[in-house]
């Protein structure tokens, strides 16, 4: 198993400002440029699914495992032999929102995919984040 987490604070930024983002899975991109397009149809909720196009990729089928309103969503995809799931959290502390994302790729043939996917996909991580906390904060402004 391979595991790359990412966190960190943003004072300004709530929780249901990122969370409004988050769910509108269609917007991705506005905050997320290694995405071409994200297509979902539907609620965001436990068991929905939605596709995402990265920039140079092929399209990828997303299912969330776990929803709780304003604090933590997990997606994951399959790929041939192995599982990538991504943890996405948030939490309020006293400096700011927390916000915590982590990859996790299992299986038999998760290190092929953790050098093929995960590795690229975490390195992005932080710069979608703060992406993801400055549109965040501005619209909350």
């Amino acid at each position: 198993m391979w595991t790359q987490s990412c966190s960190k604070i943003y004072p300004g930024v709530t929780k249901e400002a990122v969370w409004k983002l988050w769910t509108d899975v269609n917007n991705w991109p506005r905050w997320d440029t290694e995405l071409e397009y994200c297509q979902m149809q539907g609620a965001f909720a436990k068991d929905s699914q939605f596709i995402l196009k990265p920039v140079g990729g092929p399209k990828v089928k997303i299912i969330l495992s776990e929803v709780v309103p304003y604090e933590t969503f997990t997606d994951y995809c399959t790929f041939f032999g192995a599982t990538m799931h991504d943890y996405h959290h948030l939490e309020e502390t006293p400096d700011g929102l927390r916000i915590t994302n982590t990859i996790t790729v299992t299986g038999p043939l998760g290190l092929l995919w953790t050098h093929l996917v995960a590795k690229n996909v975490a390195k992005a991580v932080p710069r979608q984040m703060d992406a993801l906390a400055e549109l965040a904060k501005a619209s909350h402004d």
